[in-house]
Protein backbone atom coordinates (compact mmCIF):
# COMPACT_ATOMS: atom_id res chain seq x y z
CA UNK A 1 0.00 0.00 0.00
CA UNK A 2 1.12 3.56 -0.68
CA UNK A 3 1.22 6.46 1.77
CA UNK A 4 2.10 10.18 1.82
CA UNK A 5 5.47 11.31 3.11
CA UNK A 6 7.73 14.34 3.12
CA UNK A 7 10.80 13.09 1.26
CA UNK A 8 14.22 14.73 1.11
CA UNK A 9 16.46 14.47 -1.96
CA UNK A 10 20.04 15.67 -2.27
CA UNK A 11 20.94 17.32 -5.55
CA UNK A 12 24.22 19.10 -6.19
CA UNK A 13 25.03 19.21 -2.51
CA UNK A 14 21.70 20.83 -1.64
CA UNK A 15 18.69 19.21 -0.01
CA UNK A 16 15.15 19.76 -1.30
CA UNK A 17 11.94 18.51 0.26
CA UNK A 18 8.62 17.54 -1.28
CA UNK A 19 5.52 15.52 -0.50
CA UNK A 20 5.46 12.21 -2.37
CA UNK A 21 3.43 9.03 -2.54
CA UNK A 22 5.65 6.19 -1.31
CA UNK A 23 5.09 2.46 -1.59
CA UNK A 24 5.14 0.57 1.71
CA UNK A 25 7.79 -1.78 0.33
CA UNK A 26 10.32 1.07 0.64
CA UNK A 27 10.00 1.29 4.41
CA UNK A 28 13.12 0.20 6.33
CA UNK A 29 13.42 -3.12 8.13
CA UNK A 30 11.68 -3.46 11.48
CA UNK A 31 9.24 -5.66 13.36
CA UNK A 32 6.52 -3.05 13.92
CA UNK A 33 4.66 -0.87 11.41
CA UNK A 34 2.91 2.20 12.80
CA UNK A 35 0.11 4.26 11.28
CA UNK A 36 1.49 7.71 12.13
CA UNK A 37 -1.01 10.40 13.06
CA UNK A 38 1.21 13.10 14.58
CA UNK A 39 4.82 14.22 14.61
CA UNK A 40 6.55 17.41 15.68
CA UNK A 41 9.32 19.85 14.82
CA UNK A 42 12.51 19.97 16.87
CA UNK A 43 15.74 21.90 16.36
CA UNK A 44 17.37 18.71 15.08
CA UNK A 45 14.56 18.35 12.52
CA UNK A 46 15.45 21.83 11.29
CA UNK A 47 19.03 20.68 10.75
CA UNK A 48 17.88 17.59 8.86
CA UNK A 49 15.41 19.51 6.68
CA UNK A 50 18.21 21.86 5.68
CA UNK A 51 20.86 19.19 5.13
CA UNK A 52 23.05 20.40 7.98
CA UNK A 53 25.17 18.63 10.57
CA UNK A 54 25.75 15.43 8.55
CA UNK A 55 22.86 13.83 10.44
CA UNK A 56 21.55 12.13 7.28
CA UNK A 57 23.94 9.99 5.27
CA UNK A 58 21.66 8.45 2.62
CA UNK A 59 19.00 9.98 0.37
CA UNK A 60 16.14 9.86 -0.44
CA UNK A 61 15.18 10.25 3.19
CA UNK A 62 12.04 10.73 5.28
CA UNK A 63 12.81 13.03 8.26
CA UNK A 64 11.00 13.43 11.58
CA UNK A 65 12.80 12.38 14.76
CA UNK A 66 9.63 11.49 16.67
CA UNK A 67 6.07 10.39 16.06
CA UNK A 68 2.91 9.05 17.67
CA UNK A 69 0.34 6.73 16.21
CA UNK A 70 -1.30 3.31 16.24
CA UNK A 71 0.40 -0.04 15.67
CA UNK A 72 -0.81 -1.52 12.38
CA UNK A 73 1.34 -4.68 12.21
CA UNK A 74 3.71 -6.28 14.70
CA UNK A 75 5.82 -9.41 14.94
CA UNK A 76 7.19 -8.21 18.28
CA UNK A 77 5.49 -10.06 21.17
CA UNK A 78 5.62 -6.98 23.40
CA UNK A 79 3.83 -4.68 20.94
CA UNK A 80 0.24 -5.37 19.94
CA UNK A 81 -1.70 -4.17 16.88
CA UNK A 82 -4.10 -1.40 17.84
CA UNK A 83 -1.82 -0.11 20.62
CA UNK A 84 -1.11 3.63 20.66
CA UNK A 85 2.62 4.31 20.87
CA UNK A 86 5.23 7.06 20.90
CA UNK A 87 8.73 7.04 19.45
CA UNK A 88 11.54 9.49 20.15
CA UNK A 89 15.26 9.08 19.54
CA UNK A 90 17.19 6.00 18.39
CA UNK A 91 18.45 8.06 15.38
CA UNK A 92 15.07 7.65 13.69
CA UNK A 93 14.61 10.56 11.29
CA UNK A 94 18.40 10.74 10.95
CA UNK A 95 19.91 7.38 10.04
CA UNK A 96 16.50 5.76 9.50
CA UNK A 97 13.28 7.00 7.95
CA UNK A 98 11.22 8.93 10.45
CA UNK A 99 7.86 10.34 11.36
CA UNK A 100 7.06 12.82 8.56
CA UNK A 101 5.02 10.13 6.84
CA UNK A 102 1.71 8.34 7.26
CA UNK A 103 3.56 5.09 8.02
CA UNK A 104 6.77 4.20 9.82
CA UNK A 105 8.52 0.89 10.41
CA UNK A 106 10.82 0.53 13.41
CA UNK A 107 12.03 -1.89 16.06
CA UNK A 108 9.36 -2.58 18.64
CA UNK A 109 11.87 -2.20 21.45
CA UNK A 110 12.11 1.50 20.62
CA UNK A 111 8.42 2.20 21.20
CA UNK A 112 6.78 3.45 24.40
CA UNK A 113 3.05 2.94 25.04
CA UNK A 114 1.12 6.20 25.17
CA UNK A 115 1.00 7.32 28.80
CA UNK A 116 -2.38 7.52 30.52
CA UNK A 117 -3.91 10.95 30.07
CA UNK A 118 -2.10 11.73 26.81
CA UNK A 119 -3.45 11.73 23.27
CA UNK A 120 -1.14 11.33 20.25
CA UNK A 121 -1.58 15.06 19.62
CA UNK A 122 -0.51 16.00 23.14
CA UNK A 123 2.30 13.45 23.13
CA UNK A 124 3.76 15.21 20.11
CA UNK A 125 3.12 18.61 21.68
CA UNK A 126 5.61 17.30 24.23
CA UNK A 127 7.78 15.36 21.77
CA UNK A 128 11.53 14.94 21.95
CA UNK A 129 11.97 18.49 23.23
CA UNK A 130 9.57 17.98 26.13
CA UNK A 131 10.92 14.54 26.97
CA UNK A 132 14.44 15.99 27.07
CA UNK A 133 13.22 18.76 29.37
CA UNK A 134 11.75 16.16 31.75
CA UNK A 135 14.98 14.13 31.68
CA UNK A 136 16.90 17.32 32.54
CA UNK A 137 14.63 18.05 35.49
CA UNK A 138 14.95 14.45 36.69
CA UNK A 139 18.76 14.66 36.51
CA UNK A 140 18.77 17.91 38.51
CA UNK A 141 16.43 16.41 41.11
CA UNK A 142 18.65 13.34 41.42
CA UNK A 143 21.56 15.70 42.01
CA UNK A 144 19.63 17.20 44.93
CA UNK A 145 17.75 20.14 43.45
CA UNK A 146 14.69 21.18 45.46
CA UNK A 147 12.50 24.32 45.27
CA UNK A 148 13.90 25.62 48.56
CA UNK A 149 17.44 25.61 47.11
CA UNK A 150 16.81 28.75 45.06
CA UNK A 151 15.91 29.93 41.55
CA UNK A 152 16.31 27.70 38.51
CA UNK A 153 17.35 29.19 35.17
CA UNK A 154 16.07 27.92 31.82
CA UNK A 155 18.00 29.15 28.78
CA UNK A 156 16.43 29.29 25.34
CA UNK A 157 13.22 29.48 27.32
CA UNK A 158 10.88 30.43 24.47
CA UNK A 159 11.86 27.41 22.37
CA UNK A 160 10.17 24.03 22.54
CA UNK A 161 12.41 22.44 25.16
CA UNK A 162 12.61 25.65 27.15
CA UNK A 163 8.85 26.24 27.13
CA UNK A 164 8.15 22.78 28.54
CA UNK A 165 10.93 23.16 31.13
CA UNK A 166 9.56 26.52 32.33
CA UNK A 167 5.99 25.22 32.68
CA UNK A 168 7.10 21.99 34.33
CA UNK A 169 9.46 23.60 36.85
CA UNK A 170 6.91 26.24 37.78
CA UNK A 171 4.26 23.57 38.40
CA UNK A 172 6.73 21.66 40.59
CA UNK A 173 7.13 24.73 42.80
CA UNK A 174 10.40 26.21 41.56
CA UNK A 175 11.11 29.91 41.09
CA UNK A 176 11.93 29.98 37.39
CA UNK A 177 14.14 32.50 35.60
CA UNK A 178 13.57 32.39 31.85
CA UNK A 179 16.47 33.35 29.60
CA UNK A 180 15.53 34.73 26.17
CA UNK A 181 16.64 37.28 23.62
CA UNK A 182 13.15 37.86 22.24
CA UNK A 183 11.29 40.69 23.97
CA UNK A 184 8.01 39.66 22.32
CA UNK A 185 8.05 36.37 24.28
CA UNK A 186 8.16 37.89 27.78
CA UNK A 187 4.40 37.78 28.35
CA UNK A 188 4.25 34.25 26.95
CA UNK A 189 6.98 33.07 29.34
CA UNK A 190 5.28 34.66 32.32
CA UNK A 191 2.07 32.87 31.33
CA UNK A 192 4.00 29.59 31.59
CA UNK A 193 5.08 30.44 35.13
CA UNK A 194 8.37 32.31 34.76
CA UNK A 195 8.97 34.57 37.76
CA UNK A 196 11.87 36.45 36.14
CA UNK A 197 13.03 37.20 32.60
CA UNK A 198 16.79 37.25 31.99
CA UNK A 199 18.16 38.84 28.83
CA UNK A 200 20.09 36.46 26.61
CA UNK A 201 22.85 39.02 26.02
CA UNK A 202 23.62 39.13 29.75
CA UNK A 203 23.83 35.35 29.88
CA UNK A 204 26.26 35.01 26.99
CA UNK A 205 28.56 37.93 27.87
CA UNK A 206 31.50 36.81 30.07
CA UNK A 207 32.50 39.10 32.92
CA UNK A 208 36.15 38.05 32.75
CA UNK A 209 36.00 36.74 36.32
CA UNK A 210 36.55 33.07 37.19
CA UNK A 211 33.66 33.26 39.69
CA UNK A 212 30.61 35.49 39.73
CA UNK A 213 27.87 36.08 42.32
CA UNK A 214 25.82 32.97 43.06
CA UNK A 215 22.41 33.24 41.35
CA UNK A 216 20.95 29.86 40.42
CA UNK A 217 20.57 26.55 42.22
CA UNK A 218 20.15 24.76 38.90
CA UNK A 219 19.98 25.37 35.18
CA UNK A 220 18.29 23.66 32.24
CA UNK A 221 20.52 24.82 29.40
CA UNK A 222 19.26 24.44 25.83
CA UNK A 223 21.80 26.89 24.39
CA UNK A 224 25.37 25.77 25.11
CA UNK A 225 28.19 27.91 23.70
CA UNK A 226 29.21 31.07 25.54
CA UNK A 227 26.06 30.94 27.64
CA UNK A 228 27.00 27.60 29.20
CA UNK A 229 30.50 28.78 30.07
CA UNK A 230 29.14 31.92 31.71
CA UNK A 231 26.32 30.38 33.74
CA UNK A 232 28.67 27.85 35.34
CA UNK A 233 30.32 30.77 37.14
CA UNK A 234 26.94 31.93 38.53
CA UNK A 235 25.79 28.60 40.04
CA UNK A 236 25.11 28.37 43.75
CA UNK A 237 27.30 26.07 45.81
CA UNK A 238 26.41 22.47 45.00
CA UNK A 239 24.30 23.50 42.01
CA UNK A 240 24.23 21.87 38.60
CA UNK A 241 23.58 22.55 34.93
CA UNK A 242 21.68 20.00 32.86
CA UNK A 243 23.12 20.59 29.38
CA UNK A 244 20.67 19.51 26.69
CA UNK A 245 21.09 21.78 23.67
CA UNK A 246 23.56 23.60 21.45
CA UNK A 247 21.56 26.34 19.72
CA UNK A 248 24.29 28.80 20.75
CA UNK A 249 27.21 26.65 19.64
CA UNK A 250 29.03 23.44 20.54
CA UNK A 251 32.10 25.02 22.15
CA UNK A 252 32.33 26.81 25.48
CA UNK A 253 35.07 28.17 27.70
CA UNK A 254 35.23 28.01 31.48
CA UNK A 255 37.64 27.43 34.36
CA UNK A 256 37.88 24.91 37.17
CA UNK A 257 37.11 27.22 40.10
CA UNK A 258 33.30 26.78 40.05
CA UNK A 259 33.91 23.04 40.32
CA UNK A 260 36.63 23.25 42.97
CA UNK A 261 35.32 26.08 45.16
CA UNK A 262 31.55 25.63 44.79
CA UNK A 263 31.28 21.95 43.96
CA UNK A 264 29.08 22.57 40.92
CA UNK A 265 28.31 19.87 38.38
CA UNK A 266 27.71 19.69 34.64
CA UNK A 267 25.16 17.01 33.75
CA UNK A 268 24.85 15.85 30.16
CA UNK A 269 21.36 14.96 28.87
CA UNK A 270 21.00 12.74 25.80
CA UNK A 271 17.48 11.51 25.16
CA UNK A 272 18.35 9.54 22.00
CA UNK A 273 19.62 6.31 23.65
CA UNK A 274 17.72 6.78 26.93
CA UNK A 275 16.73 3.34 28.31
CA UNK A 276 13.05 2.43 27.98
CA UNK A 277 12.38 2.15 31.75
CA UNK A 278 13.60 5.72 32.28
CA UNK A 279 11.60 6.91 29.27
CA UNK A 280 8.45 5.41 30.76
CA UNK A 281 9.06 7.19 34.05
CA UNK A 282 9.61 10.47 32.21
CA UNK A 283 6.47 10.11 30.05
CA UNK A 284 4.35 9.15 33.07
CA UNK A 285 5.60 12.19 34.97
CA UNK A 286 4.94 14.46 32.01
CA UNK A 287 1.36 13.18 31.78
CA UNK A 288 0.84 13.86 35.52
CA UNK A 289 2.93 16.95 36.21
CA UNK A 290 3.05 19.07 33.04
CA UNK A 291 0.08 21.48 33.00
CA UNK A 292 -1.74 20.28 29.89
CA UNK A 293 -3.70 23.52 29.57
CA UNK A 294 -0.43 25.42 29.30
CA UNK A 295 0.89 22.79 26.91
CA UNK A 296 -2.09 23.35 24.61
CA UNK A 297 -1.42 27.07 24.68
CA UNK A 298 2.17 26.74 23.46
CA UNK A 299 1.29 24.65 20.37
CA UNK A 300 1.10 25.58 16.68
CA UNK A 301 -0.43 22.86 14.47
CA UNK A 302 0.79 22.43 10.89
CA UNK A 303 0.78 19.97 8.00
CA UNK A 304 3.63 18.25 6.18
CA UNK A 305 3.75 20.97 3.52
CA UNK A 306 4.56 23.61 6.15
CA UNK A 307 7.72 21.90 7.37
CA UNK A 308 10.38 23.15 4.91
CA UNK A 309 9.65 26.76 5.83
CA UNK A 310 9.38 26.04 9.54
CA UNK A 311 12.60 24.02 9.43
CA UNK A 312 14.46 27.14 8.33
CA UNK A 313 12.69 29.33 10.88
CA UNK A 314 13.47 27.12 13.88
CA UNK A 315 17.20 27.36 13.13
CA UNK A 316 16.90 31.16 13.25
CA UNK A 317 15.13 31.10 16.61
CA UNK A 318 11.87 32.23 15.03
CA UNK A 319 9.64 29.40 16.31
CA UNK A 320 7.98 29.85 19.70
CA UNK A 321 6.84 26.93 21.82
CA UNK A 322 5.92 23.63 20.25
CA UNK A 323 4.91 22.63 16.71
CA UNK A 324 2.63 19.63 16.21
CA UNK A 325 2.61 18.11 12.75
CA UNK A 326 -0.77 16.66 11.75
CA UNK A 327 0.66 14.11 9.36
CA UNK A 328 -2.63 13.26 7.63
CA UNK A 329 -3.69 16.87 7.16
Amino acid sequence: MAFRALVLHEEGGKVRAGIETVDESRLPDGDVTVEVSHSTLNYKDGLVLNGLGRLVRTYPHVPGIDFAGTVAESSNPDVKPGEQVVLTGWRVGELRWGGYAEKARVKGEWLVPLADGLTPDRAMAIGTAGLTAMLAVMALEEHGLRPENGPVLVTGAAGGLGSVAVALLARLGYQVAAGTGRAETHEYLRSLGAAEIVDRAALETPTGKPLNPERWAGVVDAVGGKTLGNILTHLKTGGAVAACGNAGGVEFSTNVLPFLLRGVNLLGIDSVPCPIPRRRVAWDRLARELPLDLLDGMVERVGLADLPDLGARILKGQVRGRVVVEVRR
